[in-house]
């Protein structure tokens, strides 16, 4: 259910061209976080958003599209946020 929360975010926030998200949350049980139902997630997402962005502002957009599921939803969030024309 997250995974498409997230995804929705995303889509509608930074309109990528390809978007991946991983559960991972089941190798992190008993991880604090893991213990009040948040989950670890890996994301790799491609938009025209990032094109002239740092990493840094890369991450930002993307953590300013997941908004409040960053302190209820998701405990752990890999970013692999790319170019179009670095996903060549």
């Amino acid at each position: 259910m997250t995974t498409e929360i997230i995804k929705q975010k995303l889509n509608e926030s930074l309109q990528p061209s390809l978007i991946e998200i991983i559960d991972d949350s089941a190798s992190h049980a008993g991880h604090a976080g893991a213990k009040a139902g948040a989950g670890h997630y890996n994301v790799t997402i491609v938009a025209e958003a990032f094109n002239d962005k740092t990493l840094v502002q890369r991450h930002q957009l993307i953590y300013q599209a997941l908004g409040d599921l960053m302190k209820t939803e998701i405990h752990a969030l890999g970013i692999n946020a790319l170019t179009p024309s670095e996903n060549l």
